[in-house]
């Protein structure tokens, strides 16, 4: 029986998260420092005593720390079938359900892979990284910032898969992410971006701002146009964004009814990236990306970017996470430093009536 048991822990993630030491938790909950540090690193399984005294000392429960693993608790499942053998993958841990995510490019770089999945096989790592991984999909280009946080504060891993808000919604809706990145709404509009949320997925939602920034469109150097309105009006190739994403929507107001450019990017690099490369002349995206790309740049609106997650996964210890980084002076600060990007709300978190 020992041997088809196994237990995950978010002891050590809970701990970062108060920002305590072993030392801190092991005086708080009456345990040695060399006991904290053996149940945190999978060496020592704590007697039922020693998992409520870890809990009291955390103010949470014994199940938010320990999960038991056994013959009885299903596999994890693919969020999406593969495209490609072999390929690797990561696990996360999702309202409760183990999940497997083929690997792709995130928007916050390269992320060690679980394992391989090759014939029907499946060639694991030696970590269980599932139930410290945060499953986002969004567009921030600035992501980065927030995996780094992440990690530093709570040691957790964040998988920020690149999908339009309405694609991202999907999933969250589906429950194969914890969190959704949402700017469909501009500054001005009623309801923002919960409207958004409350249209496409119902109540029980909540939003936190991650960010206010400016969108507008991105010129190639050789275009001379001094407004919106004169780029819009000129004969300019455009490249587009796919429907579903913020830009698209802004897009497609800007161009009043006429048909949508035949070039697509993915992402808001994507956009800057084919306009310095000469295949457009113009396309919507943000500011940051624009200036870094060394481009002219005409201003259309102010958007909220938000982060949607559902109201259970509230006390998740990953969401607290990240409530805690978007809050953080320092992660302020970084943000509000972006050409484009404001930081005056970040952290406000709103629910979805």
């Amino acid at each position: 029986m020992a041997n088809s048991l196994a237990l995950d822990t978010n002891l050590r993630g809970s701990r970062l998260l108060r920002g305590w030491s072993q030392e801190d938790l092991a005086r708080a909950s009456g345990l040695s420092r060399a006991g904290v540090s053996a149940i945190e690193t999978g060496r020592l399984v704590p007697s039922a005593a020693a998992a409520l005294a870890l809990a009291a000392a955390l103010d949470c429960r014994v199940e938010d720390l320990f999960r038991l693993r056994g013959p009885d608790v299903p596999e994890a499942a693919w969020a999406w079938p593969p495209g490609r053998e072999p390929c690797r993958y990561w696990r996360a841990e999702v309202g409760g359900r183990r999940m497997l995510y083929p690997y792709e490019p995130t928007l916050a770089g390269a992320v060690a892979h679980d394992g391989v999945f090759e014939g029907g096989r499946f060639r694991e790592g030696d970590e269980d990284e599932a139930g410290r991984t945060l499953v986002m999909a969004g567009c921030d280009p600035a992501v980065g910032f927030l995996a780094a946080g992440l990690a530093r504060v709570a040691n957790v891993r964040l998988i920020a898969l690149p999908r339009s808000s309405r694609a991202a919604l999907d999933l969250l809706g589906r429950g194969l992410v914890h969190v959704a990145g949402v700017h469909l709404a501009g500054a001005d509009e009623p309801g923002g971006n919960g409207s958004i949320v409350r249209e496409a997925l119902g109540a029980g939602y909540e939003l936190v701002r991650a960010a206010s920034w400016e969108e507008g469109v991105a010129l190639a150097p050789c275009v001379r146009a001094s407004s919106v309105r004169a780029a819009v009006d000129s004969k300019l190739r455009w490249v587009g964004r796919e429907i579903g994403s913020g830009a698209r929507r802004c897009l497609d107001e800007l161009l009043e009814g006429r048909s949508p450019p035949r070039r697509i990017a993915s992402d808001h690099r994507g956009v800057a990236e084919a306009v310095r490369h000469g295949w457009a002349d113009a396309g919507v995206c943000l500011r940051l990306v624009v200036e870094e790309a060394g481009l002219g740049f005409l201003p259309v609106r102010n958007e909220g970017y938000d982060l949607c997650f559902p109201e259970r996964l509230e006390g998740d210890h990953r969401i607290q996470a990240l409530l805690r980084v978007l809050r953080s002076p320092s992660h302020r600060k970084l943000l509000g430093e972006l050409p484009g990007y404001d930081s005056a709300e970040t952290g406000e978190l709103r629910p979805v009536d």
